[in-house]
């Protein structure tokens, strides 16, 4: 018999092909299903080795829904001008001196600095060592009342003098200090972000998901720092209101702002002023024209909803913002809503690209803006790129 005829010659090589590609098809597999299994075994052991344990938030925090205005601006960076840019470092709140005409912002390098509204003129003013974020002008007195999260709350006279009001409420460190107004009685209100986390850990803070947030008030006629609220969600933003009964107070991770009685026969009380914003507001300024303008770190994402609602999700961000050292969650889009005396909305200011805006002024025409890490202010003109 030939070998061509031979059934087992023409087989061995076919068979020897179909082990060949069963064994690479296997391989091929194996591959994958390590891929796959590896990074998800370490996530499980990292996850379960993490000590970092984020807590639920109130039902009533957890909804997608987000407020609207009826007029809006939502290309603000278009008409914008940048004000100081490359001498300004992170100018995050701004206050305005109106026998002046400055504003003054605090910097992350310390310094206090004065913006000339007539030049746009930067002046470093007075270095406080620290990190100033709040600023207020008590114009009574001519000094300048400023919330350091690494000094505390401070007071600099006209001469330039840096003295610390307090550091501490209750025998608790103040860790964050963070904003501030005063009243025309010279009581100063202001607001401790977090008594758990310092400055640099603020987004702990947040992905924790606890009240560790504090409103409170220093007398400076008896020297005593009093607790107003505990248990707040990154308290924020200060305003006294125009006729000195109460403090509008913003919480971040809350996305609402909150009124506290500081007078009458309602002393003490706290009422709602305005929720589910359509971002995570920082500093709120009074105009003087009735109106709050409330700065919107970010926009509310669906991201951070579900970060919100599930802890799975933040402990996971933790632990990637742990060795990366990246907030993935972080985005623009910030902006400026305007509300009335009552918290109704007015009007909503707001870009894509811009990085997240903490304070918020009207001065005259003009907007005023500050950023947590940008190198600039910015000012518009409400007149000409007005919200419709």
């Amino acid at each position: 018999m030939s070998e061509s005829n031979n059934p087992d010659s023409t087989s061995t090589p076919n068979a020897s092909r179909l082990t060949s590609n069963s064994k690479t098809s296997c391989s091929w597999l194996f591959t994958s299903f390590m891929t796959v299994l590896v990074p998800v075994l370490a996530a499980i052991i990292l996850y379960n080795l993490d000590s970092f344990d984020p807590a639920p938030l109130p039902p009533e925090l957890l909804t997608r829904h987000a407020i609207a205005a009826p007029a809006s601006n939502k290309h603000m960076l278009r008409g914008a001008e940048l004000v100081g840019v490359g001498n300004l470092e992170g100018p995050e709140d701004v206050a305005y001196d109106r026998s002046s005409g400055v504003i003054y912002t605090g910097c992350a390098d310390g310094w206090i600095n004065r913006v000339n509204l007539n030049d746009s003129e930067v002046q470093k003013w007075i270095n406080t060592g620290g990190r100033p974020l709040g600023i207020a002008v008590d114009g009574l007195k001519q000094e300048v009342v400023v919330a350091d999260p690494k000094m505390g709350l401070l007071k600099v006279t006209a001469e330039g003098k840096v003295e610390v009001l307090t550091d501490e409420a209750e025998g608790q460190k103040l860790r964050t200090t963070d904003a501030v107004d005063v009243a025309q009685n010279g009581i100063v209100y202001f607001s401790d972000a977090s008594y758990k986390y310092s400055l640099d850990e603020f987004f702990w803070d947040i992905l924790e998901g606890k009240p560790h947030g504090r409103l409170l008030s220093y007398d400076p006629a008896t020297k005593t720092t009093q607790v107003l609220l505990p248990n707040l969600y990154f308290a924020n933003g200060v305003a006294v209101s125009p006729d000195q009964n109460h403090v509008i107070f913003c919480e971040t991770t809350a996305r609402r702002c909150r009124k506290y009685h500081i007078s009458g026969n309602e002393k003490g009380k706290v009422d709602k002023f305005i929720e589910n914003l359509p971002g995570m507001p920082d500093n709120i300024r009074y105009d003087g024209e009735g109106h709050y303008w409330i700065a919107l770190v970010q926009e509310y994402t669906l991201s951070w909803y579900l970060a919100f609602k599930y802890p799975l999700i933040r402990k996971f961000a933790a632990i990637a913002l742990k060795y990366t050292g990246q907030p993935y969650f972080f985005a623009r889009s910030g902006g400026v809503l305007v509300v009335d005396l009552a918290g109704k909305p007015i009007a909503h200011y707001y870009d894509p690209e811009l990085p997240l805006l903490t304070s918020a002024m009207k001065i005259g025409d003009h907007l005023y803006c500050g950023f947590l890490v940008a190198p600039y202010i910015i000012s518009l003109n409400l007149k000409q790129y007005p919200a419709v």
